[in-house]
């Protein structure tokens, strides 16, 4: 078949290809005279940032400062295990490097597999290059899908429509014609054509938004909010706390210089959560690094809490429930059509889409091209239409006008082919219409007046993990609502093949308004018929009603959806403009690796959820124990090696355990709320406890070495609490949980029996009235705890 070349110009009035010599694009010469000028696509793919900035954000931080500065000073006055806290910074800093270092070495490398590569026209011939390979003045051509990389002009166009809402917020797509300006950041929804770059690298408007917007997080994450917000609490308690632990061990206390400085410091140091912020960060690199050996980008750091939120996922069902591909299975002639002349016909139609969609595909591998035919002019497939078109000089010069679509848009109500394509579509079958158009196709309602001629009746290869992970999300209480631009019906059906049972709705009578839709939304499961811009309003929809979206697709007609979702999940093989606002790529195209993600956002947010709260019980105890010091005026009960080993055993390395561990439990929200509800009463008990002791044992205990047999006992009681802490926090158990528990015990108690480590750490029990009164205080302690967050459990579960 002859078919007009896609660099024929159209008439804007008469729009029958005009001839336009095809421009070869650039020299090789010519390109590397640019590249030599440093007209190059230069901005560069930023997945993660660069080593300097994650060693810049582990080691200078406030908190970093605080204890470096304590750390130098207990150097120079006490002995070197007074120390020990500095070393475990230290260490933990080191670990954060490590960690991400590894996730960003993984970042990269998946950045550049999942890379858009724009097919560029060099010396006559189009090849793909790197998006940083582009020069000025480059030759770009585009097809639906595709990206537009730099800012250009437009050179050729065959039914080009370009929807730059993304840049603009206008939601109708813009017809293209040569001569008009393209954006870089908006991308095709039809037809296909060729730009000639005059902007690249920051010059682009893309890169320009890029910049502005590489200045905050895209995607919002309320652990690390709620953590900041907790650090600037903790910073207020801190300063007038350890303003008067100084007055209070330096001026009031008659202690020696250096006992003193020893004993504010000890008081001052455990009130910063140094490892809350390290386990945040690490949790999360090893997330990264877990889903990056399921071929998951994750573009967006926090979209792997986000996901774990998700209340409703929002699936399309091409390429999602259903693979790419489709087999025409039958093809039904209307009113007596003549088979091999409407073979013809979709031979034609297939031919004339120079950048056909899988429907496209199946009828071309079916129905082979003639060569006797010729398109003088096509409309290509848009979602928003739901047709394509075209228009050919047949064999005997006679001019004929088809349409190809859904055949409910094609036909009036009531038309007898209707009900065969019904009963075809709850078989679960995609049925096409093939028209003969009365009209033009330029006429507004070019559908007006056809006449059917035959039902082309496609398979869709439903994706063999589908039903396995709508079954996960139906086991998680998370509900999904399918979203397809196809039949109602025949949606329905592939979802009942996969187990997802629900109300079908014709989105074409949904509510206009917000509030109407979110309520049918609720009601309903699967939506047929659906436009792109109903798939955004629908999302907006559900987010009215307090749903967390996650939206997934791989079609142009997703982009503005996955864009306003709270989460977008793209396949890799998907259109480049998905892939571009989407914050997770599947890049191996498996639905089955959601649960995957969303199990390793729930891990991250529940496990860390649970280390809060063990550090921030310590910060609590630590402010209210030195508030009661400065208020009695005695000394504090603890050297910096005391809480060193307190911390390491009850909080560091059990915390370090538990943040990796699985967790299945969907994320709640209000982490800081939740995280104090449970911290400020733990804190608070186990600090009355420590200095009801030290003031027993302050009257227990007279004559030489008595401040350290106080210490001792105060520190058994301490630690005994946090112990507690620490095993409610490990529920519900499990071998390796209880393993992890009991082994924390008994390296205390091997500090208490080994001689040397009594003299290093500066621990030793004396006489028996007074450590058996301690354990006495911390069973006390013990069930105040299980009372109080057994009380807090149940408001937290009537909000």
């Amino acid at each position: 078949m002859t078919h007009i070349d896609a660099g024929a110009e159209l008439d804007p009035v008469h729009p029958v290809a005009l001839p336009m010599t095809r421009s070869a694009g650039l020299t090789g010469a010519e390109v590397a005279e640019r590249v030599t000028r440093g007209q190059v696509n230069d901005v560069p793919v930023r997945s993660s940032r660069s080593l300097g900035g994650i060693v810049r954000a582990n080691v200078l931080t406030r908190f970093n400062a605080i204890i470096g500065v304590l750390w130098l000073i207990m150097l120079f006055v006490a002995p070197i295990q007074d120390s020990l806290f500095g070393f475990v910074i230290l260490a933990n800093t080191g670990i954060g490097i490590v960690q991400e270092w590894r996730a960003k070495q993984t970042l990269d490398s998946l950045a550049v597999i999942g890379e858009a590569r724009p097919t560029v026209r060099r010396d006559g011939t189009a090849a793909e290059v790197a998006t940083s390979e582009i020069v000025l003045d480059d030759l770009i051509e585009i097809g639906p899908g595709d990206k537009v990389v730099v800012d250009g002009v437009c050179v050729e166009a065959d039914g080009l429509e370009i929807d730059e809402s993304l840049l603009t917020g206008e939601a109708d797509p813009v017809v293209k014609r040569p001569g008009d300006a393209v954006m870089s950041g908006s991308f095709v929804v039809a037809g296909g054509g060729a730009f000639q770059a005059t902007k690249v690298g920051r010059e682009a408007y893309a890169a320009q938004l890029a910049e502005e917007a590489s200045r905050f997080t895209l995607v919002h994450s309320e652990l690390r909010t709620g953590i900041s917000t907790i650090l600037k609490y903790v910073t207020w308690m801190m300063v007038p706390a350890a303003v008067g632990l100084v007055v209070t061990q330096l001026v009031v206390q008659s202690h020696g210089f250096k006992d003193s400085i020893a004993r504010t410091v000890g008081g001052i140091v455990p009130m910063v959560p140094e490892g809350l912020v390290l386990l945040t960060s690490v949790a999360f690199a090893i997330g990264v690094i877990r889903l990056g050996r399921k071929q998951c980008l994750v573009q967006e750091l926090p979209a792997i809490e986000g996901l774990a939120r998700v209340d409703t996922v929002c699936l399309d069902k091409t390429g999602t429930l259903t693979e790419g591909g489709m087999d025409v299975t039958e093809l039904r002639p209307l009113d007596g059509a003549d088979e091999g002349y409407v073979r013809k016909v979709l031979g034609a139609l297939g031919e004339s889409d120079p950048r056909p969609n899988a429907s496209l595909k199946a009828i071309i591998d079916a129905c082979p091209d003639t060569e006797e035919w010729r398109c003088v002019e096509s409309v290509p497939f848009s979602s928003a239409r739901k047709y394509s078109g075209a228009a050919f000089s047949e064999a005997d010069g006679e001019i004929s006008t088809w349409l190809l679509g859904a055949p409910d848009v094609l036909l009036a109500d009531g038309d007898p082919a209707l009900a065969e394509t019904g009963r075809l579509n709850e078989q679960g079958l995609r049925v096409l219409l093939l028209t003969r158009a009365n009209r033009d196709l330029d006429d507004p309602e070019p559908a007006r007046g056809a006449r059917p001629t035959a039902l082309v009746v496609l398979e869709q290869r439903l994706r063999p993990d589908a039903a396995d992970t709508l079954r996960y999300f139906a086991d998680q209480n998370v509900r999904a609502k399918v979203i397809s631009g196809d039949n109602a019906v025949s949606v329905g059906a592939v979802a009942a093949k996969l187990g997802l049972d629900g109300t079908t709705v014709d989105a074409r009578h949904l509510p206009a308004d917000r509030a109407g839709m979110a309520d049918a939304l609720d009601r309903g499961t699967i939506f047929g018929r659906v436009t792109p811009r109903q798939k955004r309003d629908m999302v907006g929809a559900l987010q009215s009603h307090g749903h967390t979206v996650a939206m997934t697709g791989d079609g142009v007609n997703d982009v503005l959806a996955l864009k306003d979702s709270d989460i977008g999940v793209a396949m890799g093989s998907g259109s480049e403009a998905t892939r571009a606002v989407a914050q997770i790529v599947l890049l191996d195209n498996s639905f089955a690796s959601l649960p995957s993600v969303v199990g390793e956002g729930r891990r991250v947010i529940g496990n860390i959820t649970r280390v809060a709260t063990l550090f921030l019980v310590k910060t609590v105890y630590s402010v209210l124990l030195a508030v009661l010091v400065v208020c009695a005026q005695v000394a504090y009960p603890f050297l910096p090696r005391h809480l060193t080993l307190l911390s390491t055993l009850t909080i560091g390395v059990p915390a370090f355990f538990l943040a990796l561990a699985p967790n299945k439990e969907r994320a709640k929200p209000h982490f800081v709320r939740r995280v104090m509800r449970y911290s400020i009463p733990g804190g608070v008990v186990a600090g009355a406890a420590t200095f009801v002791t030290y003031l027993v044992a302050r009257d227990h205990y007279t004559g030489n070495g008595q401040l350290a047999a106080e210490t001792s006992a105060a520190t058994l009681t301490l630690f005994l609490v946090s112990m507690w802490i620490l095993a409610i926090i490990a529920r519900p158990y499990t071998w390796w949980r209880v393993t992890l528990v009991a082994a924390m015990g008994v390296a205390f108690l091997l500090v208490l029996a080994v001689p040397a480590l009594q003299g290093f750490f500066a621990l030793k029990l004396v006489g028996v009235t007074m450590p058996w009164t301690a354990v006495g205080i911390a069973v006390v302690a013990a069930a105040a705890l299980e009372f109080l967050w057994k009380w807090v459990d149940r408001r937290e579960a009537l909000r």
